[in-house]
């Protein structure tokens, strides 16, 4: 048993696609196993370098990338992350850009060749649960999309005993933008439509969801993980300038599947029992 393994203590890899996704989808269950006692390790698989940044906010000299590092690793201190690992491939870009193919981008990678990276980290920790995302990225990123492809099979190389895949939980999101809306029009805002099309594309249907973990104890350490990605989440953003309550709750819970549980959701701790 490596010496990082002390009893009671399990190993969380968490795997994202960029610089930031790991504190909105899974930064309260971070948190909550590093309070738990348990060791959080965060791999993600590009540094961002697709990002949007406002002129000036970088230094001279000063690549997009290399401030989305260092604003991980920001995060994940306040997460309780004691490791951070990039796997070195290019942001894509969103689905249908040119950049998707650009050499060296993660969707263009191999799944196998990367999935093997990742395992190999998998076996040095030891870990005991991986998270990665849906098989849909949680909404169509071909990033996103990969860190699935990849979670997975790295999972089955390792022999990584359980599997939760990120999610949203796309009843839930619907029924919040809705009332948003009529909040919005009572406002005089007019918010933009989205098609039946585009709201498939958002997370999985509640009856899919096997564990829903209530992180509203951490939900201060979510939020500030968010403000350490500044070159991102400004406090102006959706994200940060959205009132206490409403941020508790669209981001007080985080959902997953898990493969073989359910059905419904059966699980509140994706640590539990270890």
């Amino acid at each position: 048993m490596s010496s990082r393994k002390f009893d009671g203590m399990a190993t969380l890899v968490t795997f994202h696609a960029h610089p930031d996704d790991e504190c909105i989808g899974c930064g309260g269950v971070m948190r909550k196993a590093f309070e738990d006692g348990h060791r959080v390790v965060l791999v993600v698989a590009t540094r961002g370098e697709k990002g949007e940044v406002d002129e000036g906010f970088l230094g001279e000299g000063e690549e997009l990338w290399q401030r989305r590092v260092a604003e991980t690793h920001a995060a994940a201190e306040i997460l309780g992350a004691k490791r951070v690992e990039f796997l070195g491939y290019v942001d894509s870009g969103m689905m249908g850009e040119p950049t998707n193919d650009a050499p060296g981008s993660f969707w263009t990678a191999s799944v196998e060749e990367a999935a093997q990276q990742l395992a190999a980290i998998l076996r040095e920790e030891q870990a005991d649960v991986l998270t990665c995302y849906d098989d849909n990225g949680g909404y169509g990123h071909p990033d996103h999309i990969q860190v699935h492809r990849v979670g997975m099979r790295a999972a089955e190389i390792a022999g990584t005993p359980r599997v939760y895949q990120g999610t949203m939980n796309r009843d839930k999101m619907l029924a919040g933008m809705a009332e948003f809306a009529k909040s919005a029009a009572a406002a005089g805002i007019e918010l933009p439509d989205m098609d039946e099309a585009e709201q498939q594309e958002f997370g999985k249907p509640e009856a899919e969801l096997t564990a829903a973990v209530d992180v509203r104890e951490f939900i201060e350490h979510k939020r500030a993980a968010m403000r350490a990605h500044a070159s991102q989440i400004s406090e102006q953003s959706f994200f940060l300038a959205m009132p206490d309550d409403a941020f508790v709750e669209a981001f007080g819970t985080e959902w997953f599947i898990r493969a073989g549980q359910g059905p419904g959701i059966t699980e509140t701790d994706l640590l539990a029992g270890l």
